[in-house]
């Protein structure tokens, strides 16, 4: 099964090409605003460098969100470009998810952190041993105070994801750790395998209806509300 994997969700744009769970290649562009402008000439010097064409991918895997508005939307608009058509399967792969593929040859609770701003971030809880990768909670935007909470129940946690290092201030005392550098961004081969599993549990869509997953509305959508609700509260 050859499987094209993607993410643009957060500071990094990330692709893969894997058979299977065996990686052929992968590119990393660490550099947030370009996405749109990188995913898909990374995509297509991937297949170049495998001797592949799109019409031999198998699977086309992108991660769905959570994550920044725009980032998510290239990766949903870029993975539906390229399905369109060829009548194969995608599939949604949560980016909270994918980044505890990171650590997959690790064992141990993992929290994956994704940066949402003003003291909130995109979380879910994992549980990895012997290259198994077992949620514990479902995907959420929470505050650092709310994780706190959570990772009181843990002797060891590792964080990953671009909001690790921003939580670490909300999480003094607690045994936590940072990933390794190399491990704690997204990774297209992580998004890859995670969908790898997804098609193995037949958790796949076609390329229409794959959606994207926000969990919070857009910022502007957001300060608007919060403008309303103090416009209220002054009456």
């Amino acid at each position: 099964m050859i499987i094209l994997a993607m993410d643009s969700t957060a500071k990094a744009a990330a692709a893969a090409l894997l058979d299977g769970e065996t990686l052929l290649c992968k590119e990393m562009h660490d550099d947030a605003g370009t996405h749109s402008s990188t995913l898909l000439p990374s995509v297509e010097r991937l297949l170049e460098k495998a001797s592949l064409g799109f019409d031999d991918i198998d699977l086309f895997a992108a991660s769905a969100g959570p994550g920044s508005f725009t980032g998510v939307r290239i990766g949903a608009a870029t993975l539906k470009g390229l399905a369109f058509g060829r009548n194969k399967p995608c599939a949604a792969v949560s980016a909270l998810e994918a980044l505890a593929y990171n650590l997959r040859d690790t064992d141990g609770v993992v929290c994956a952190l994704m940066d949402a701003r003003r003291g909130q971030f995109y979380t879910a809880m994992f549980e990895i041993g012997r290259g198994e990768v077992r949620r514990l909670t479902p995907d959420a935007a929470e505050s650092g105070e709310q994780i706190a909470d959570r990772l009181k129940a843990y002797p060891a946690v590792t964080l990953v994801g671009d909001g690790a290092e921003v939580a670490l201030p909300f999480f003094d005392g607690l045994p936590v750790r940072l990933a390794p550098k190399d491990k704690l961004l997204a990774d297209g081969e992580s998004v890859g395998l995670a969908a790898y599993r997804m098609a193995m549990r037949g958790e796949t869509v076609g390329d229409a209806a794959f959606a994207p997953v926000y969990l919070r509305l857009p910022q502007a959508e957001r300060e608007r509300l919060e403008k309303e609700q103090a416009s209220a509260n002054r009456r």
